[in-house]
């Protein structure tokens, strides 16, 4: 379980082969075990190795298909974050690393200190998603400024833009997206009462 607070950027040394690299800073490496989870731009991944400034993670190829680390190249930066341990503050949200789906950054418009992203979605995530509430993009927890019939928008301040990736995402830029995990109990509840349609995988 992870809470949207990236902890630090990394940068992937190696990509492919169903496995991915990463160089990673202090704050990310410090406890950091074989066997242990951690976010790669949102996407939940089990340590397989620890050694000097790094560490590198299998990805499966369900992975690759549903995310967008298959796109990764060496050099390129990526959200981390470790799992929580119990008593860690949550700062963000509730965020399993499971991505739903990849959208796609279909408009940056910056507006004084801030910086407005709009993307777009699969239809089947919009009723996951609301004003106000929560999601993860790339890891990063974020809240939504607004939803429409096929994109959702959110306020960047400047700390996530440099604390994150988030300052480099551009127009059509691929990102992973997370709904709100207590949107998805809510919903699935009332869908099983029949008061809504069921999401579809």
């Amino acid at each position: 379980m992870f809470s949207g607070i990236v902890v630090g950027q990394g940068q992937v040394t190696a990509a492919g082969e169903g496995r991915l690299d990463v160089r990673a800073p202090s704050s990310v490496l410090g406890g950091l075990e074989v066997g242990e989870s951690v976010a790669v731009n949102g996407v939940c991944l089990t340590v397989a190795i620890v050694a000097g400034a790094g560490f590198a993670a299998d990805v499966m190829p369900e992975t690759l298909s549903r995310t967008s680390l298959g796109q990764l190249g060496t050099g390129d930066a990526v959200n981390l974050e470790p799992a929580l341990r119990m008593g860690d503050q949550l700062g963000g949200h509730l965020v399993t690393g499971h991505v739903d789906a990849v959208g796609t950054v279909a408009e940056v418009r910056d507006d004084g200190n801030a910086r407005w992203v709009t993307v777009s979605v699969p239809s089947r995530l919009l009723p996951l998603l609301a004003e106000k509430g929560s999601v993860a993009v790339d890891g990063i927890s974020l809240t939504v400024v607004d939803v429409t019939d096929s994109a959702f928008t959110v306020s960047l301040i400047p700390h996530t833009l440099s604390a994150t990736t988030a300052g480099a995402w551009h127009l059509g830029s691929r990102v992973n997206i997370e709904a709100d995990l207590i949107a998805r109990y809510v919903h699935r509840a009332l869908a099983d009462a029949g008061a809504v349609p069921a999401v579809e995988a």
